[in-house]
């Protein structure tokens, strides 16, 4: 009944239905998911601070189980968490929000933190904003990811470190980069959406998955160069899933992307991988050190990457 007096007060679905029936689609299966469990986030998912134990947490973006469980060559433990978002933004809502972090330092590619900082009310020893480097300036690349996340690691032996990278995420950065991206006019790069680039015959959702597989492998090397100089128990893990085509419930249909509430295994399932476990490093919180400052261009940054 819910879902039904939703859609039929909210005229613009029945107008996006005559163009995109299959957008449609998945926002009644978002209904349906938001139902259960809600719309800010997955509740039945892993709180990373209160139901894990870790030193280094090293997340990887929209990373599916499967994908990184046959193409890891990690060493330690492989486990599989339900994430507490199908979305980025979930992910950091449900983890986040009202927590006092002072003995962790976020290293992050991924600008949502600082997106909702504000709504969250959390307090974290120290975030830092990783230099958009790669791709015109849309996202860091692996390698300076890592180059912060080492940085960090050395300033601050006594703190937890998350580390946050955008990839396996879009853009991609091999395979890919010429079928679902193009130069805009004024000479950025502007990213094709998936649908309208398959859609339009340039690629099959076999190069969508292959270009996904590319990403995840030069995230993987970097990760591995990351994880060797680490000290303590890291764990490496994604904040949600990917999906390439799978199709999602109630309503069938093929999707691809991460979009919100949409609690799937493909989007929700991630790994826990235990890489390293010891000996553990004395953690001791502090006084933030500065005042977190919002990049003016987050709003921007998180449209180009399709979010808003």
């Amino acid at each position: 009944m819910y879902v039904w007096e939703r859609v039929r007060g909210d005229l613009s679905l029945f107008l996006e239905g005559a163009r995109n029936p299959k957008a449609v689609a998945v926002e009644l299966n978002r209904l349906y998911f938001q139902l259960g469990r809600g719309e800010r986030y997955n509740p039945d998912g892993t709180d990373i601070f209160e139901d894990e134990d870790w030193d280094n947490l090293v997340l990887l973006d929209a990373c599916r189980y499967d994908e990184y469980a046959e193409r890891t060559s990690l060493p330690g433990t492989l486990e599989k968490r339900s994430s507490r978002g199908s979305a980025s933004k979930q992910f950091v809502r449900g983890n986040f929000t009202g927590k006092t972090l002072r003995d962790t330092v976020y290293v992050s590619g991924n600008q949502w933190y600082l997106k909702l900082h504000e709504e969250l009310q959390s307090e974290l020893y120290k975030y830092h904003d990783v230099e958009r480097d790669a791709v015109g300036g849309r996202v860091p690349s692996p390698e300076t990811v890592t180059s912060a996340a080492l940085e960090h690691a050395d300033r601050y032996p006594h703190k937890r470190l998350i580390v946050h990278y955008m990839q396996p995420h879009r853009p991609y950065l091999g395979v890919g980069s010429d079928q679902f991206s193009e130069d805009s006019e004024e000479g950025r790069v502007r990213l094709r959406g998936i649908g309208e680039t398959i859609r339009s015959g340039d690629a099959s959702w076999d190069d969508l998955t292959a270009a996904y597989r590319d990403n995840l492998r030069k995230v993987l090397e970097e990760v591995e160069v990351l994880v060797d100089h680490l000290e303590g128990k890291t764990v490496v893990s994604a904040d949600h899933g990917e999906l390439l085509g799978d199709r999602i419930r109630p309503i069938p249909v093929r999707w691809f992307g991460h979009p919100e509430a949409i609690y799937v295994d493909p989007l929700v399932e991630v790994p826990w991988h235990v890489v390293s476990d010891g000996p553990r490093r004395e953690i001791q919180p502090g006084t933030p050190e500065t005042e977190i400052e919002v990049d003016p261009d987050v709003d921007e940054n998180l449209r180009n990457l399709g979010y808003l």
